[in-house]
């Protein structure tokens, strides 16, 4: 009589795959940027001038992905409450514009970011109360006080870009996204201090997701609202809590905006919101609520920025580019999407 050996299906055997799954899950975002780094990389070495690889162009990458990164960040904790907010382009732009407006009446610079960050955190507070309140779905409230935005910062703008004068600017805010930042230590990397910011902040935002009780409850909430009810979560102040987060946020990446460009034009806020949900979408993230990283926005943004200078060394057309992230996003909320199938028919 043969023996047979059947496969081992021990419990401490699934939970070990199970972890393995979401382990590969979580660094598939950091798996995809390994790839595009490596690929424009190797394509700038063969048929573009090499300066691809350099550290100036990592540091002009890093710098021009931070504002993304920083908006992103709080757009992942209002994707994983299961809301979406349309008007963080618009609300960044007014942010910029309620700073350039500031130093330009003569207001001090440290009272000048407190209403930038004011601003922001009161679309984001208007914005939770409204859907909060009014149990209005998402997509609706934000697209409405998206214009609302818009008109707000054109009216402060006066229909027209903000300057600055340099001598207003202070020397902390305009080197905040400097692409050719002082070398501290000989041999530690001169990256601007603005991406060290956001960095902190992406810390700060992977705290409150995962070891405290907020982003236990923005999880519920996502996966199934009226389970989470049911669970005694108070759904309404946890959303003004997340979209007021997000504005702070939001107000954060105007500051970053003004640094870069040193004025402010409302009108290059509509479609910014685009590229913050980009970057959650292709770092993991599920427009159904529910699922999301720190990490994978991190890479998500990095990837659109990797892109677009990538394309910039190749002398790919931006048309190109467009296309290339909008393959990738359709990519991401594919893969999303079969695996909330496999998950419903398990």
């Amino acid at each position: 009589m043969t023996n047979t050996t059947e496969p081992d299906f021990t419990p401490s055997t699934t939970v070990n795959v199970s972890r393995f799954v979401r382990l590969l899950r979580s660094l598939g975002p950091l798996l995809a940027l390994a790839i595009v780094v490596l690929g424009f990389a190797i394509a700038d070495k063969i048929v573009g001038q090499g300066r691809f690889s350099e550290m100036r162009n990592v540091r002009v990458v890093l710098v021009l992905t931070a504002p993304v990164a920083v908006a992103a960040l709080g757009m992942t904790l209002v994707i994983i409450a299961g809301g979406i907010d349309l008007s963080a382009g618009t609300a960044a732009m007014l942010c910029t514009t309620v700073l350039a407006c500031s130093l330009n009446q003569g207001h001090s610079v440290s009272l000048a970011v407190l209403l930038t960050l004011g601003v922001g955190a009161t679309c984001g507070l208007t914005n939770g109360l409204l859907i909060g309140i009014l149990r209005i779905p998402p997509f609706i409230v934000t697209l409405g006080t998206m214009t609302i935005f818009l008109g707000i910062a054109k009216r402060l703008a006066q229909g027209s870009t903000v300057f600055v004068e340099r001598d207003r600017i202070p020397d902390w805010l305009s080197k905040l996204s400097s692409t050719m930042p002082p070398d501290w230590i000989g041999f530690y990397p001169n990256i601007a201090n603005g991406v060290w910011l956001a960095i902190l902040v992406a810390g700060l935002v992977a705290i409150l997701l995962n070891q405290s009780v907020v982003g236990r409850q923005l999880f519920a909430i996502g996966s199934s609202e009226s389970t989470a009810r049911l669970c005694g979560v108070n759904i309404l102040a946890t959303k003004v809590l997340v979209y007021s987060i997000a504005g702070v946020l939001v107000g954060v990446a105007g500051i970053y905006t003004f640094s870069l460009v040193k004025m402010a034009n409302p009108v290059e806020g509509i479609g910014r919101e685009l590229k913050f949900i980009a970057a959650v979408v292709i770092g993991g993230g599920s427009l159904s609520g529910g699922h999301g990283s720190v990490l994978g926005t991190l890479a998500g943004a990095t990837i659109m920025g990797v892109i677009a200078s990538g394309c910039d060394q190749l002398g790919i057309q931006n048309s190109t580019q467009d296309i290339m992230i909008g393959a990738i996003i359709i990519a991401a909320v594919t893969l999303d999407q079969y695996r909330r199938r496999r998950r419903e028919a398990a």
